[in-house]
């Protein structure tokens, strides 16, 4: 534990972000799963998980949960998924 006040307070915002970044990773893994279970339902609305998909992984990117070629990757492999889907 430390002993300084800055470190204990250091401890307590360190602990309140990570909880915050485990929810967003979270959410973004649950609107990956939902992608690939509109995809093997072969869903009507599956394009539409994947434009909400999109717009979670976007917003990751954006708070720094991650990097923004992971991203671009999930992105692309989320639209793939869908257009193999549709032919």
């Amino acid at each position: 534990m430390p002993n300084i006040k800055s470190a204990k307070k250091r401890v307590k915002v360190i602990e309140t972000k990570t909880l915050q970044n485990r929810m967003a990773k979270g959410k973004l893994k649950a609107a990956l799963k939902a992608v690939d279970a509109a995809v093997a339902a072969n869903a009507a609305d599956k394009e539409t998980v994947a434009k909400v998909a999109c717009k979670v992984i976007d917003q990751s990117a954006a708070k720094g949960i991650i990097h923004k070629n992971n991203a671009a990757r999930k992105k692309a492999q989320v639209a793939a998924k869908v257009n193999t889907a549709k032919a």
